[in-house]
């Protein structure tokens, strides 16, 4: 028998793969044993969720990766989350949308500016980020931009995102002090 550890494990690489169909098979394997296990339920919720919408599956799951360790009610913000990616959508594409130009220009993405804006019209960064998160791309263009958003990620505890964004991007900006020392603003995991 295998044991759960290492479905869920299975489940997760298969998800992260992109391949939607098989963990949710996993998924449901380890839900008809371990009808309990959030992992399991966010994870099948998740795949079923990605055969439609891959980039806000995908997301999500990252999202829940970051807080299911240090959040007692990650599953219910998940599930919270995922109810209202599509009015979110919505509300978020006309609170941004502007002009017709600037969505040619962005690319269905909203400027920075038009990012730090929304952040103050919500009164905090993570509300506005996790709102956006789903449903459209923040246009990043200089460096100074880049590292604020990092330091607005951190500030937020968005430890795990903020991250992936720097492993991801800050080559793009060239190889400054400036950009290696945000790195030593995310605490280690302990």
């Amino acid at each position: 028998m295998t044991s759960k550890n290492i479905l869920l494990q299975r489940a997760e690489e298969q998800f992260l793969n992109k391949d939607y169909t098989n963990a949710l098979k996993i998924y449901g394997l380890l839900l008809k044993d371990y009808p309990q296990l959030k992992d399991a339920k966010v994870g099948a919720y998740l795949s079923d969720m990605g055969l439609d919408l891959e980039e806000d599956a995908q997301a999500l799951f990252d999202y829940y990766q970051a807080i299911k360790n240090s959040s007692d009610d990650a599953e219910e913000i998940i599930d919270e989350l995922s109810q209202t990616i599509y009015a979110t959508r919505i509300i978020v594409q006309e609170q941004v949308a502007g002009s017709l130009h600037e969505q040619i220009e962005y690319q269905d993405g909203i400027s920075y500016g038009d990012f730090i804006a929304l952040i103050n019209e919500k009164g905090n960064f993570r509300e506005a980020f996790e709102n956006i998160m789903f449903s459209t791309k923040v246009v990043i263009t200089t460096k100074e931009e880049f590292i604020d958003f990092i330091k607005r990620l951190i500030e937020a505890d968005y430890h795990a995102v903020a991250l992936k964004y720097l492993d991801a991007i800050a080559g793009h900006f060239g190889t400054t002090q400036d950009i290696y020392a945000l790195y030593h603003l995310i605490p280690r995991a302990k």
